[in-house]
């Protein structure tokens, strides 16, 4: 006898209240592991028959892959697999509180029953979560106000500009979003893994270490068609300038209607913030990390090398380079494979920089292992090793002969001012200790020379690396680039050079000097200026010569990254040459946003942007984009008509908060001169 369909009462508010998700808008029940759930269902005649409930997630569930669950009602929870617990009947319908285990496979389930000897009779699906909040999980985070931040925060701040000027951006994660469940779940349903060997990648699901590896590739579209495709040219107009996304949303949802095809463009930001994004949905504890002045290290030597040529031009050569900033992930669980010391946070990078078992994908590489320089742990412990801590050379290039000369060498350049959001605020934190010792110190040292023992550095003769005497060369004059005035968009970059003769005999300096547009990576883009002069310093004098670069100069030049390398190679009578530079991040002029009133739940509210034109011409193409979650679906974008040289524009929209509590807006404005204002602003919305 066939059992009727029955109906369920899945109790989505008190269920998702107690599992921490009832951000989720979703019409389907979403609880996390080992932890019980309540269902009630009806269309059984007599409850206290034989009840054997199924839990089956995966392609071809089975016992053996953990993906297959069969168990009847007991009285007490299972500490080993799932179980049911009775918890009242009635004539027709019974109440039961499932439990899965600490280590279930996450994703969505179907769950049937089966009333005696009928066939099961389907109850519906359900989606299981990692659960932060227990303390059996993988994924367990003792202190409940990370957990609020790293796992149920939508909002987030991402550090970027240089070591100099650290700059932060705003950033609407929007994990609990419309449709974005859906698509983290898909994503994992498209990785290379999955498509090679459906049963056992859905097995490996119940491990962040295993899921985080996998979807640090499926974020970028390398390999696997993956979710955003990167770029690092500088042009951008078949897709999206990478800095013009202010949330992981857009891009999720654009990825899914376009048949998955990967979403033009993106950069080191983007892929972490996505990551977030996937990761925090899927509950497991996620931060972004900015490194600043870090190193792409291709050769894995523990070294970068960039090269210059006579005029002080910055040549690409070779494959390493030095970031102004790199934008990466922490994700927190429990390393079984190395041991408790290993636990914690964990670094995950979805940039695509180099390959790791031949896909591009990075880590999980545990930070304690960093900072000890334990790099022959997995994974990919070497690369993150080198970002942070990669000794600096720089060469001059002489193309003619192919000769190459060490300017000087720098061991304290490299990973500095690492950053984060904090927890429950808006200010920065620096992590850069839980990552290395102290620079220069003696324990630093001995870190970095363990670390290329275990690389096998220390015994290989390496023909590019400079000679001792190379080394220990010191120079004759000492120079820097000072900033004098403000750096803005739209205003002259007034800068002076400080040359020092550190010798007590005059030298005579012939310095050639650049400055180019770049990248955030340092990749040169446009030529905006040069000059050469030629000075005689008198002994132990020091000399300042300003520079002037006029904004019409650079404007054209400049890409939106807003960053200029200017340097000065000086090469020294009878003496060693000398490199100066610096990167210089120009800020965007500023934008203003006010709350026109009290924000209310299901209430309108007026809010007012504010952008003044700082410069002596007019700006057109001007374009708002607003978002923000619980403050308004999707995004807005309003035109705004040109504006005079010093004209100010004022624009008002509404919005619908849905929900109360703390909520971020955040807002974008572009226009012919200048690209992606970004700012935010706080928005405290009561019922």
């Amino acid at each position: 006898l066939a059992a009727t369909q029955p109906s369920t009462n899945w109790h989505l508010k008190e269920n998702a209240r107690e599992h921490h998700t009832n951000k989720f808008s979703s019409e389907e029940l979403i609880v996390r592991r080992g932890q019980d759930f309540r269902i009630t269902f009806n269309g059984t005649e007599k409850p206290e028959q034989n009840l054997i409930f199924l839990a089956e997630t995966g392609p071809k569930p089975s016992k053996a892959t953990k993906t297959l669950a069969t168990f009847g009602i007991s009285s007490t929870v299972s500490k080993e697999g799932w179980s049911a617990v009775l918890q009242s009947t009635s004539s027709n319908s019974v109440s039961i509180s499932i439990s899965s285990p600490h280590n279930a496979v996450i994703g969505r389930y179907k769950l049937s029953v089966q009333i005696g000897s009928s066939s099961p009779a389907s109850l519906g699906t359900f989606v299981l979560l990692f659960n932060p909040w227990s303390s059996g999980d993988d994924v367990f985070m003792p202190n409940k106000a990370e957990c609020e931040e790293y796992v149920l925060e939508e909002f987030g701040i991402i550090f970027a500009g240089n070591k100099n000027r650290i700059s932060g951006f705003g950033w609407n994660f929007g994990q609990f979003q419309g449709d974005i469940l859906n698509i983290c779940l898909s994503i994992m349903d498209r990785s290379l893994y999955y498509r090679q060997d459906p049963v056992t990648d859905v097995s490996h699901r119940h491990d962040p270490r295993y899921l985080g590896r996998v979807l640090s590739a499926m974020v970028n579209a390398n390999d696997d068609r993956g979710v955003v495709l990167g770029n690092w040219s500088g042009k951008y107009e078949d897709g999206k300038n990478p800095s013009s996304w202010t949330g992981s949303g857009e891009i999720l949802q654009s990825w899914k209607k376009s048949g998955f095809k990967p979403v033009k463009y993106g950069q080191c930001w983007v892929f972490a913030a996505v990551l977030t994004t996937v990761l925090r949905c899927l509950g497991i504890p996620t931060r972004t990390i900015t490194n600043f002045s870090s190193a792409h290290d291709a050769d894995e030597n523990l070294r970068v090398d960039e090269f210059y040529d006579a005029d002080g031009n910055h040549l690409e050569r070779g494959a390493d380079s030095i970031w102004n900033f790199h934008v990466w992930n922490e994700s927190w669980f429990t390393r079984n494979d190395l041991g408790p010391s290993y636990s914690g946070w964990q670094i995950l990078d979805a940039t695509p920089q180099e390959q790791s078992g031949g896909i591009y994908q990075c880590g999980p590489a545990s930070r304690y292992a960093i900072k000890e320089g334990e790099v022959d742990l997995d994974y990919d412990c070497p690369f993150v090793f080198a970002e942070v801590n990669a000794d600096c050379m720089y060469w001059n290039y002489d193309s003619a002969t192919g000769k190459k000369t060490l300017i000087f060498s720098k061991s304290t350049e490299i990973g500095v001012s690492i950053s984060t959001k904090a927890v429950g605020g808006d200010n920065r934190v620096d992590v850069t200790s839980d990552y290395k010792y102290e620079e220069g110190s003696a324990k630093e040292r001995e870190i970095f020379k363990k670390a290329r023992k275990k690389l096998g550095l220390e015994d290989k003769f390496d023909p590019t690396a400079p000679t001792q005497e190379e080394i220990e060369q010191k120079p004759d004059i000492s120079g820097k680039f000072k900033v004098a005035g403000s750096l803005e968009v739209g205003k002259d970059l007034n800068l002076l050079l400080v040359l020092e003769n550190l010798q007590s005999d005059a030298k005579t300096v012939n310095v050639n000097m650049t400055a180019w547009s770049t990248l955030y990576t340092r990749k040169p883009v446009n030529e905006i200026w040069k000059d050469s002069i030629s000075v005689t310093l008198a002994p132990k004098e020091e000399k300042q010569f300003p520079i002037k670069i006029k904004y019409p100069e650079y404007l054209q030049q400049l890409t939106t990254d807003k960053t200029i390398q200017v340097t000065a190679l000086c090469h020294v009578e009878d003496g060693i040459q000398v490199l100066v530079q610096r990167n210089i991040t120009l800020d965007n002029p500023a934008i203003d946003i006010q709350v026109l009133g009290e924000a209310k739940v299901n209430k309108e509210v007026v809010v007012e942007v504010a952008f003044t034109n700082p410069i002596n011409t007019e700006v057109k193409d001007c374009v708002l984009q607003v978002e923000g979650s619980d403050l308004l679906q999707g995004i807005l974008e309003l035109r705004i008509p040109p504006l005079k040289a010093s004209e100010k524009s004022s624009t008002k929209f509404k919005l619908i908060p849905s929900e109360a509590g703390p909520k971020h807006l955040l807002v974008n404005f572009s226009c012919d001169k200048f690209a992606d204002i970004k700012t935010f602003k706080m928005v405290n919305v009561i019922n």
